[in-house]
């Protein structure tokens, strides 16, 4: 079985000294979750500048969704680049774009028959649908989440609800968004049990017996903006109720469904999307992040209905870049038929997760489908252990595997989807030396 391989402590002199440049000329906002250098990658595996090795448990934020450097999405876009770079899909036509907008609009089923805007990001196809249910609906408010991320631009800020620091300081911001709480079986809003919310959730009805009792009409609400599995707020599997619950009240108010995939979607649930997964069709899909394995490419997957918006309503200069449709295409061609084996291999991850909660408490709940899986570390009194979570990273850095957290205290695993058991057992074996050598907090 292969192991990381850690010769020099990191960051070694190679790294420091890119981190010194670094930090001479980038903007301070960047976060830098630790000083990892990277020079290469080939599959799970990540190689330092310095010549170390790590297990990557992250995928760069669940995008490299195919591995590392994947020899046919490589292949793609040297091909792709080798013919035309750019002509922009916006005002022309090439047979990259319809190829993965074709593949996109039949990716969900339930949708019926959809049409497909290609964006560069998931932020940027988070504000295209944030203008599309605006245009298609003709109305102004706009429901998202406590807990969300949509991500970093105005629009997408506005429906953030998890960290205030992603907000402070850059108001006014869009008008008329509202938060109601996500469904978490494990931490209720409402305080009721988990077994209770499993089967019982009532943060999709509050809507009706709340919002639109006393703060405003459904007529008034253009969109409901959700995760099915949410992200940044700690990898939440909502009870199954609720996302039914969704559905019908937006299937009975007109209001459009808008799912945001970005991190969810391609493949990381063990179908194409959690749409699927959950066995709810939303009337708008957003995705980005592993559909490209890393190139810049997101998507508005919309029901033809409900994508009116006139031309040149929306457009976009980079988006449905050739090269990036080429790496897309590549990307599903490797991941359709790896779907069964994401789904084996994310139970085995999530049963071994399970047999080392058994072993260390500090692990308070493991949840997760496919390789969406979040472990979630708490205190001796079940509060959130965040410091814990952050040493946790740091030490689990150092002996060579990546993690990344989300939440409060949750641990998030997104490996890159080719990922195999062996490999899974190799990066357990470092988290369980690290949880042995931080103790209980």
């Amino acid at each position: 079985m292969r192991y990381p391989q850690i010769n020099t402590p990191p960051p070694g002199p190679k790294a420091q000294s890119l981190i010194h440049r670094d930090h001479a000329v980038t903007s301070p906002s960047y976060i830098k979750e630790y000083p990892l250098v990277v020079d290469h990658g080939e599959g799970v595996w990540i190689h330092d500048v310095d010549g170390n090795s790590y297990l990557d448990f992250m995928a760069g934020i669940a995008v490299t969704s195919t591995g590392h450097a994947h020899p046919k999405v490589v292949k793609a876009v040297q091909d792709a680049a080798a013919k035309f770079m750019h002509i922009c899909g916006t005002d022309f036509y090439y047979e990259s774009m319809v190829n993965v907008c074709e593949r996109l609009a039949k990716a969900v089923p339930g949708m019926g028959q959809c049409k497909v805007f290609l964006t560069n990001s998931g932020t940027e196809a988070v504000e295209g649908a944030i203008k599309l249910a605006r245009y298609h609906t003709r109305r102004s408010k706009i429901i998202a989440f406590r807990g969300a991320f949509h991500g970093r631009t105005m629009g997408a800020i506005t429906l953030n609800s998890s960290k205030p620091g992603q907000k402070a300081h850059f108001g006014p911001l869009v008008p008329e968004v509202y938060h109601i709480p996500y469904s978490n079986p494990y931490r209720c809003a409402y305080n009721h049990q988990k077994d209770w919310c499993q089967t019982q959730c009532e943060c999709g009805t509050k809507l009706e017996t709340d919002w639109f009792l006393s703060h405003f009409a459904p007529e008034e609400v253009a969109a409901i903006f959700v995760e099915p599995i949410q992200g940044e707020g700690g990898y939440i599997m909502p009870a199954p109720k609720f996302l039914q619950d969704l559905r019908r009240i937006c299937d009975q108010h007109k209001i459009m469904l808008v799912f945001d995939e970005v991190q969810s979607g391609a493949g990381r649930t063990g179908h194409l999307f959690a749409a699927e997964t959950l066995g709810v069709a939303p009337d708008v899909l957003l995705t980005a992040k592993g559909i490209a394995s890393g190139m810049p490419l997101g998507a508005i997957v919309a029901k033809t209905s409900v994508m009116t918006w006139a031309r040149g309503s929306h457009g976009s200069t980079y988006g449905g870049n050739p090269v990036c449709c080429a790496a897309a295409v590549a990307t599903l061609d490797i991941l359709e038929p790896l779907l069964p084996q994401i789904r084996s291999v994310g139970e085995f991850f999530i049963n071994e997760l399970k047999r080392l909660q058994k072993k260390h408490p500090v692990i308070g709940d493991v949840r997760g489908v496919g390789l969406m899986i979040g472990a979630e570390f708490v205190q001796k009194d079940g509060t959130p252990a965040a410091d814990y979570v952050g040493k946790l990273e740091q030490l689990a850095f150092r002996k060579g595997l990546l993690l990344l957290s989300c939440g409060k205290s949750t641990i998030r695993f997104a490996p890159p989807l080719v990922i195999t058991q062996d490999e899974v057992k190799a990066g357990l074996e470092v988290l369980d030396q690290c949880l042995t050598e931080l103790g209980t907090p």
